[in-house]
């Protein structure tokens, strides 16, 4: 009986795992429910077999840390039954990223979540093209939306900037293994999705989204010591202000081409400065986890809301100061720490990979987090359930890798 439960938990698991990336792109409650399963046969063949985890142990420690600051924000908390699900949901990214990290199982399961995320990411673009063209995306039939005079695709996803997370969330594998892994017609194969991914971030519009994917792919063309490649987006860089469509060069002009508001919008400023309030009211612990929306309304300054006025229930845009509001710097050093074991792991166990495919594909796991994190500085984008199950997915295969490192051959 034992044995019938574990070979199905392995096979609940293993295509679960495969499946999740792609069914994001589709709807949440597929990608949750494709999460479920894989969450609940893994606890259960962890209680059959008695296994201790190999993840990680400073990782998984540096996000118990975290996981406790958060509960000790709980004594700030205006709800606390809002901060239990803020809980439920660290909980739920937890067992996100071991699941990957420990059942992960070879090339060949590596290599079907790459074609689940290639999928993925056409299937997105393909609809936000759609979009552009007939108003609707295909999936949900959402109305295309607009700013500034342009039209912002948002594909299945809530709003445009949301669909741009996800795709330079994702776009930076496609695009690392096309350009440092595939020759000949393979790689003109895997630059198909790589090309159709950059297409889709540039329609969206979205500054946050723009500015990850570009050094993402810088990072990967450094990495990768494409010197042809990194000119190229040096002189994209320059020519770019040139090219512009004309309503963001008049939108540029109308605020003075000021850096901040046009990396920000002056909203976002206004909403930044009285995070920033906030957290000089509570440095420590914060107001409470998942409290962020319900708090922000006491903390609005005068001096803040001139350059824009903002609503009493909103989120800070950035994961940072959300982060530091809810939790204090105490919780954001946590979760800085948490990073730094991640991307220390990743960097000490790419080059110990003797499979050149592997040692790719870390790379560009990395180049993947990077583009996360960046973009995480204007929108925030851990605190949108789509798309911050993506990011600990993707930290879960970078740590993953590490059981590759005796590894030999080639994909």
């Amino acid at each position: 009986m034992k044995d019938k439960i574990l070979r199905l938990s392995d096979f609940a698991i293993y295509w679960s795992i495969v499946i999740m990336p792609f069914s994001v792109a589709i709807a949440p409650a597929i990608a949750n429910t494709f999460i479920g399963f894989f969450s609940a046969f893994f606890i259960i063949k962890k209680l059959i077999t008695k296994k201790p985890f190999s993840t990680d142990r400073l990782a998984i420690f540096f996000f118990l840390l975290f996981l406790s600051v958060s509960v000790i924000s709980f004594r700030n908390s205006v709800s606390l039954s809002t901060s239990f699900q803020g809980i439920i949901k660290l909980l739920k990214y937890i067992l996100i990223f071991l699941v990957c990290s420990e059942e992960v199982r070879d090339k060949q399961h590596i290599s079907r979540i790459i074609i689940s995320i290639c999928s993925g990411v056409c299937l997105a673009s393909i609809d936000a093209l759609w979009q552009m063209a007939f108003g609707y995306d295909f999936i949900h039939h959402i109305a295309i939306q607009a700013a500034i005079g342009l039209p912002r695709p948002t594909a299945a996803f809530p709003n445009p900037n949301v669909f741009g997370i996800y795709m330079t969330a994702l776009t930076p594998l496609i695009f690392g293994l096309a350009l440092l892994y595939f020759k000949g017609k393979k790689r003109l194969f895997m630059f198909l999705p790589a090309i159709l991914g950059l297409t889709g971030i540039y329609l969206t519009l979205s500054r946050g989204a723009g500015l990850a994917i570009y050094f993402a792919v810088l990072f990967l063309c450094i990495a990768g010591k494409k010197k042809l490649f990194t000119a190229g987006l040096v002189a994209i860089l320059i020519i770019y202000p040139f090219v512009m469509p004309k309503n963001i060069k008049q939108w540029a002009r109308e605020v003075n081409y000021n850096p901040l508001v046009l990396l920000c919008s002056q909203e976002r400023i206004s909403i930044q400065n009285n995070t920033i309030n906030m957290i000089k009211h509570h440095p420590f612990i914060g107001v409470g986890v998942n409290t962020f929306s319900r708090n922000y309304g006491k903390y609005k300054t005068i001096q803040a809301e001139k350059y824009a006025h903002t609503p009493d229930t909103i989120y800070a845009h950035n994961i940072y100061l959300q982060m530091a509001g809810e939790t204090g710097l105490l919780g954001l050093a946590a979760f800085i720490l948490f990073l730094f074991q991640v991307f220390r792991r990743a960097f000490k166990t790419m080059p110990k990979l003797n499979d050149g495919y592997l040692r790719v594909i870390g790379l560009s796991l990395i180049a993947c987090m990077i583009a996360f994190l960046i973009n995480g500085l204007t929108e925030t984008s851990l605190y949108y359930p789509r798309v911050a199950m993506i990011f600990w997915y993707l930290i879960g295969l970078s740590l993953a890798l590490g059981k590759f490192v005796h590894l030999k051959g080639e994909c």
